[in-house]
């Protein structure tokens, strides 16, 4: 998938195979102190990015569902009113 501005947009999954990867060369502890802090760094900045586009999707689905049980409860929709 790419972006309006032409570079590439990756995926949730693959964002998040980027942090397991992550927690992979920090746990071998064959990357040096200095670099295990910055691979951390960007570990939490993306898995905030990822936290934050869960929130996102829950609330469009929470919109979804409740708009849903609404039009279940009232039986139709506002063309009835």
């Amino acid at each position: 998938m790419t972006e309006e501005n032409g570079t590439e947009k990756t995926t949730f999954e693959e964002r998040l195979q980027s942090v397991e990867g992550i927690i992979s060369r920090i746990e071998e502890g064959k990357l040096s102190l200095e670099d295990s802090v910055k691979q951390f760094e960007i570990g939490m900045k993306t898995l905030s990015q990822l936290d934050e586009e869960l929130k996102g999707m829950n609330r469009r689905l929470t919109v979804l569902k409740d708009g849903k049980e609404q039009e279940l409860q009232g039986g139709g929709t506002d063309e009835d009113l």
